[in-house]
């Protein structure tokens, strides 16, 4: 099963305690999720939900979140335009950035909105968060943006580097920021795990390449830790769990073990291994128990060393082939079970 016992999944209830929290995309998988936990364990004063989506936010109004309207302000808006963002920061404490046009085949299809929401939006993000002199900001990331083959990971990776850049800049003016990036979300929208179970009862499970292994975590987990890096983070970091990973012929032997597979070929956009921290940073790279952290070498690296931070080897990479938890076909059954 997913290791719970991570330290990095370990939840800080207090650092949103008497906080006031923008959750951009918070009408998202992330979102609500990441609304949940805060609401329900961490006393926070009040959570701003802002997205395009008002049937959403209404849905979500009179449906689970009920209970929790008077913490909950819901903001619709873009984070495309820097002027709505303004208002909604005013009197925010923390900023958690989850909004993000994420789809491979749509990107690619749509160059100019990727670049728009995920490349402009996050400026916009960096520049509002100044102005209203935020404390902190946390800006979810994706593997696809370690040496992207896609636009998706190209814009995001774009972003990154501007959350990142950004402490060298304006943490002066008092607001830190750092970037989370983590693999698949077990179960979730357009992942592999829901389509398997649908070829599955047409009797056959396509597969693009029989060489592929994938990370996981759960939802939960990734909310938790987003929430570990917002506790702890001291500005520049590029955060990074420590979570298995597993072959993809291994999950199908897991899904429906008696259901044969067809290979189909790779498709644009996609990687045989997903990789988390390339080579090339492992120069800028800490390792913790539970986590690693990239920080630029022209940012505050000895903060990391003083908090225990360990260097990696100069050859050191983090991807789903070579990561030393790998998961068998019993413990990808049993996280199945766990959905």
């Amino acid at each position: 099963m997913l290791n719970d016992k991570n330290p990095s999944f370990q939840l800080n209830k207090k650092i949103l305690e008497g906080k006031t929290i923008l959750l951009t995309g918070g009408t998202g998988s992330f979102g609500k999720k990441f609304l949940r936990v805060a609401l329900e364990h961490c006393n926070p004063k009040k959570v701003i939900v802002y997205s395009r989506d008002e049937l959403k936010q209404f849905e979500m109004d009179e449906g689970e979140f009920k209970p929790f309207r008077e913490h909950i302000q819901y903001v619709i808006g873009d984070v495309r335009e820097k002027e709505r963002l303004a208002v909604a920061m005013r009197g925010v404490d923390y900023v958690v950035h989850a909004a993000a046009l994420k789809q491979v085949v749509a990107s690619e299809r749509n160059p100019f909105e990727a670049v728009k929401t995920n490349i402009h939006g996050a400026q916009n993000i960096i520049e509002a968060a100044m102005d209203a002199s935020v404390a902190r900001v946390v800006a979810l990331s994706t593997d696809k943006a370690a040496s992207p083959i896609n636009l998706y990971g190209a814009t995001k990776l774009a972003s990154d580097k501007l959350f990142i850049a950004a402490n060298a800049h304006f943490q002066s003016k008092g607001t830190s920021f750092a970037v989370v990036r983590y693999g698949n979300v077990v179960g979730s929208r357009g992942s592999v795990i829901p389509f398997f179970r649908e070829k599955a009862k047409e009797g056959e499970l396509p597969v693009t390449d029989e060489r592929m292994t994938r990370f996981w975590i759960t939802l939960d987990q990734g909310v938790r830790f987003v929430l570990n890096c917002l506790s702890q983070m001291i500005g520049g970091e590029l955060f990074v769990p420590k979570i298995p990973s597993s072959a993809i012929m291994d999950l199908a032997k897991a899904i429906a073990p008696n259901v044969p597979t067809r290979i189909i070929g790779i498709r644009p956009g996609e990687k045989v291994h997903e990789v988390m921290i390339p080579e090339d940073e492992a120069r800028n790279t800490f390792e913790f128990e539970g986590h690693y952290a990239i920080m630029p070498g022209y940012l505050n690296v000895s903060a990391l060393e003083e908090k225990g931070g360990k260097v990696v080897s100069n050859d050191f990479h983090y991807s789903s082939d070579n990561n030393p938890q790998k998961m068998t076909v019993e413990q990808l059954k049993e996280m199945l079970a766990s959905l």
